[in-house]
């Protein structure tokens, strides 16, 4: 059967099309980036726990541990200083207000899940916090066993012994709560303590746009600031939906985009086209572990992974497990000597 001369010129014109889109997002004419890969800790060295069984906002955590490899536990002065012996460029760490005015370094809302105690971390004051062992509630088999207390004593910090510990390295800062007020306890803590935030390259991220993040980003406007709600997911998805187009969505201006590892392929012009143009609107990209259905998003947790990543890519890469994947070549996944 002939092919009528419409449906050849629409063949051709197609094809044509096809063929100019493939140019349009071709990474390999893209400028080569410079600068390498930062590795960002997640909430420093800790318990790597199993995301599926703990999936969901207000599941303990600490109940769904592997088996302890270490005794040090997340959001500790001993984690953030051994993220960065094992290679961390950045380290996380999330923040939450006392009920006697200070800010200490801990994830949870409640103290419940980890420690010994009760009640939410923002109506205890500085002094109960310290007397709690924040390796109570750790268990690798449902609940018989608890090889962690006792060892976690008096360890949750406050943000200005965190701030000492890594006085020359840059910190990510997690506000866990909506209250903008947050954002102003922070910033009054960093400068006090003299540190060049800026300078350094401190971060700060969170939920809404209309919390924390927002002020933060009027106090601080030179430094990396992100929403997840508002900000990194919108340009995510609208960055997938339509940067074939060349086109960068305006959330991505001055922004964060997140890839997860096993979805590179979704993201147009990766990797150096799609650098270079969040470069040139100065937006920053993360790549991420896996994104897999009803399990919460994680960074990396393997070495292997890392040979998953570009050579070229020279942006933030989010480790789950840094005492792994820190200690591992960035070339062949393979442990540093």
């Amino acid at each position: 059967m002939k092919l009528s001369k419409r449906t050849k010129r629409v063949g051709l014109v197609l094809a044509i099309m096809l063929v100019g889109l493939s140019l349009w997002n071709a990474s390999w004419l893209a400028p080569n980036p410079t600068g390498t890969p930062k590795l960002v800790a997640h909430r420093g060295v800790y318990h790597l726990y199993d995301k599926r069984a703990a999936f969901g906002r207000d599941t303990c955590t600490a109940r769904f541990i592997r088996p302890p490899r270490h005794d040090v536990f997340e959001n500790t002065i001993q984690s953030m200083l051994m993220a960065v012996d094992r290679g961390a460029d950045m380290v996380e760490v999330d923040v939450a207000p006392t009920k006697d005015g200070k800010m200490v370094l801990f994830h949870d809302w409640a103290v419940d899940c980890r420690t010994e105690g009760k009640g939410e971390t923002r109506d205890l004051t500085l002094a109960e916090l310290k007397a709690l062992d924040i390796g109570y509630g750790y268990s690798a088999d449902g609940g018989k066993t608890f090889p962690l207390r006792g060892k976690g004593v008096g360890q949750i910090p406050t943000v200005e012994e965190g701030l000492a510990a890594l006085p020359d390295h840059p910190i990510i800062f997690n506000f866990k709560s909506k209250d903008r007020k947050e954002a102003d306890q922070l910033h009054a803590i960093i400068k006090a303590s003299g540190r060049d935030s800026a300078k350094l390259g401190d971060a700060f991220y969170g939920g809404p746009e209309n919390g924390p993040v927002g002020r933060m980003r009027e106090l601080m406007p030179d430094n990396w600031i992100f929403s997840t709600r508002d900000g990194l997911k919108p340009c995510t998805k609208e960055y997938v939906l339509y940067g074939w187009t060349g086109v960068v969505p305006k959330s991505c201006h001055q922004g964060t985009l997140a890839i997860p590892i096993n979805y590179q392929f979704l993201f147009w012009g990766w990797p150096n086209r799609l650098i270079d143009r969040m470069e040139r609107v100065g937006a920053r990209v993360i790549v991420m572990g896996p994104h897999e259905i009803n399990k919460s998003n994680e960074g990396l947790t393997e070495p292997a992974q890392l040979e998953m990543i570009p050579a070229s890519f020279n942006g933030y890469i989010w480790v789950e497990d840094i005492d792994s994947v820190g200690t591992a070549d960035n070339t062949t996944g393979q442990p540093s000597s």
